[in-house]
């Protein structure tokens, strides 16, 4: 199993990281992406990430190049990409891909991955939307041998040549994402972290113990467990609360809106730590919050200081 890049974080403590903002808030704050992926590792932020936005449907930039900017951008933070899926690429592909971000990123990269989008996207792919869970797995299971640099014969059948990646280069920290049985258990068998999204902490804490349960069969120690969540800090009428974040993320995702109504961290700071607290019982290490609303800027120097908090 591999050691996640972050290995400062001590038992009992939070590693607390943000998503990066969406094109469409660069563009109304004037915040480039490299300028935040900054901001968030001299405020003193443990991950910066990239990828999976919880409000479904929302634009964002291809994973691999804003990954690959913000790695170039930053030196000490730990970079996630948030919902990479490599099942749409051939598995070289996934492979150079990672290999390069991971190159990039001196070591720094997690590699968080889903298997998301709706038939639509996989179709425009021309990958058959029930073939991805096979496919995600065929991935995870060559990814540690090619990123090593190891001649891999292809698993396309009779007649293919194997193939070797360059340079070699560690093998990133997977964190699978999603909380279906599929996702837990592709975690406990293929995984580093499972990385839920936008889950209560009651909900990640019984994740938890089926994750362990499942490991404990495949013979593997318990993976770490991250979560994403949402949330706007401090007071004031231009934030939303945790009822309108709430209300949104229902919409969204075409669920009850009582679903998410445990999910966003507002109030102060010390109240936001509190509520972040909570996932510690549900024996989560690390979590990742995206910025509902706010100037994006004074938010994550906000989550710092919940950070500090935390420790």
């Amino acid at each position: 199993m591999t050691f996640f890049p972050d290995s400062a974080v001590r038992p009992g403590r939070l590693a607390v990281g943000v998503t990066l903002p969406s094109p469409a808030v660069q563009r109304e704050q004037k915040l480039p992406l490299t300028e935040a992926a900054r901001h968030a590792e001299l405020a003193g932020l443990d991950l910066v990430a990239y990828g999976g936005r919880p409000a479904a449907g929302t634009p964002s930039l291809d994973t691999v190049v804003a990954l690959a900017a913000v790695a170039a951008a930053t030196e000490r933070i730990t970079v996630v990409g948030a919902a990479y899926a490599p099942a749409l690429r051939p598995p070289v592909q996934a492979a150079e891909e990672i290999a390069s971000l991971q190159h990039i990123a001196d070591g720094r990269l997690v590699l968080g991955v889903g298997t998301g989008g709706g038939r639509d996207r996989w179709a425009a792919a021309g990958v058959p939307y029930e073939e991805r869970n096979r496919r995600t797995d065929t991935v995870l299971r060559l990814l540690p041998r090619l990123l090593a640099g190891e001649r891999v014969p292809l698993p396309y059948g009779p007649g293919y040549a194997a193939v070797e990646c360059a340079p070699a280069v560690p093998m990133p920290p997977v964190w699978i994402g999603g909380t279906s049985r599929t996702a837990l258990r592709r975690a406990a068998h293929l995984g580093d972290g499972w990385f839920p999204s936008l889950a209560p902490a009651a909900d990640v804490a019984r994740g938890a113990v089926h994750l362990a349960e499942l490991a404990a069969a495949f013979g593997r120690p318990s993976p770490a467990v991250a979560v994403g969540t949402t949330g706007a800090l401090g007071a004031g009428p231009d934030l939303p609360t945790r009822a309108d974040i709430a209300a949104g993320l229902a919409a969204a995702h075409g669920s009850p809106r009582e679903r998410f109504a445990d999910v966003p961290v507002t109030g102060g700071c010390r109240e936001a730590a509190e509520r972040l607290h909570r996932y510690c019982g549900a024996g989560v290490t690390r979590v990742l919050m995206d910025i509902a609303g706010g100037d994006w800027r004074h938010q994550v120097d906000l989550l710092a200081e919940v950070r500090d908090l935390l420790r």
